[in-house]
């Protein structure tokens, strides 16, 4: 067989299955005839009861003397480390509102930083293209600073954000601004593997954001630039399992539902998406028309889901922070219009591992952490 004649029969095979994957297409278009708040009030369900007495602004955590960019909690809940742009991590007891530990970064422009699931290392990474790893228990040098313990280089851009696998701490995955995402072993200081770059079914963008599956370690969701989210198996590194389309700006912020089958996005775009993780539908969009005076609409910069998901935290660059019920795509409270509310807009939030209390962090350059009323928690 001749190459001319190789050709043809790649020409045509390749529009067979392009022709395929079309009708696909449009057949599970047709499926979707309803979103999750459609089929909800075709149902008969009605928004949840939320009120200014449900969610309580218990401590404000001050000590940072700039931006405050990212926070995490430990699993035992009771601590949270942050990080500002004054380049520096503070470990703070949520208990007491105490300082048990003030970080000096090697780079003060930090972007993002993670607790270890032991709760004994904190991570950190920023424009330097580095996550450098920091052990809690070690001694300060003779300056009083904690030395780092491990850096993480490889990134050929910044590191946007970090997340340690559950259960595991010797790895970590990070997401950064050369398009890529990395799987790394914390006790090495090696790549593992490496998500995205030369692989065509990588992000084409900056990528902004990392969350891992707590029901399946080996899965995680990355947001970018490129306005996709992707679905990753760290088994494969070669390809994405799944790209998801919908967004019409950045994926900023990814966090996978509770249930591990879902997971929600936060855009540049002004909304926040639900979409599910088997069959790469969107199942709702989440879509406030907020009071700008420029026009501009605002961008979502974080999110995260309540212990049940019937709840969808989303921050916003207006300074508004939407209290979603996830069901009925209603807004049912903005924590902008509580009694000490930030001053600035919410870069961060975090929800504590029991789901008892939500910590904002903002560019005030304070955290808050706000307590669930009563039987609220469970929501």
């Amino acid at each position: 067989m001749s190459v001319a004649e190789l050709k043809e029969r790649h020409i045509a095979a390749t529009a067979t299955v392009n022709a395929l994957r079309e009708r696909l297409k449009q057949k599970r278009t047709l499926l979707l005839d309803t979103d999750v708040a459609g089929y909800a009030r075709s149902q008969g369900r009605t928004p949840v009861s939320f009120g200014p007495t449900d969610l309580v602004c218990c401590r404000i955590l001050q000590g940072h003397t700039g931006k405050v960019y990212s926070l995490d909690w430990t699993p035992e809940k009771n601590r949270i480390v942050s990080a500002s742009q004054d380049g520096r991590l503070i470990v703070w007891n949520a208990l007491t509102s105490q300082k048990t530990h003030a970080i000096k970064l090697p780079c003060a422009w930090v972007m993002t930083c993670a607790f270890s699931p032991n709760g004994q290392s904190v991570a950190c990474g920023g424009l330097d293209s580095v996550c450098s790893i920091f052990n809690l228990n070690s001694p300060v040098d003779k300056d009083g600073n904690l030395p780092v313990s491990r850096m993480l280089s490889g990134h050929k851009g910044y590191v946007s954000s970090c997340q340690y696998v559950p259960d595991e701490d010797t790895h970590l995955i990070t997401s950064s601004g050369d398009q890529t995402c990395v799987l790394w072993d914390v006790t090495t200081g090696q790549r593992l593997s490496v998500f995205g770059g030369e692989f065509p079914s990588g992000h084409t963008a900056d990528v902004l954001s990392v969350s891992i599956n707590g029901s399946n370690s080996k899965m995680f969701v990355s947001g970018s630039c490129d306005a996709t989210a992707r679905l990753w198996d760290t088994r494969i590194a070669s390809r994405a399992v799944r790209t998801f389309h919908g967004h019409e700006g950045d994926v900023n912020t990814v966090k996978f539902f509770p249930d591990g089958q879902r997971f929600g996005t936060g855009s540049g775009d002004g909304t926040c998406r639900l979409f599910d993780m088997r069959t790469g539908h969107q199942l709702q969009v989440y879509h406030q028309q907020h009071a700008a005076a420029d026009g501009e609409v605002p961008h979502v910069t974080s999110i995260a889901f309540s212990i049940s998901g019937r709840l969808l935290f989303a921050a916003y660059s207006n300074n508004d922070c939407y209290v979603w019920d996830t069901l009925v795509a209603k807004v049912v409270l903005n924590l902008r219009s509580l009694q000490n509310s930030h001053e600035g807009r919410i870069t961060c939030l975090g929800l504590s591992a029991d789901g008892s209390a939500l910590c904002t962090g903002s560019w005030d350059k304070n955290l808050k952490i706000w307590a669930f009323g009563g039987d609220r928690r469970e929501i």
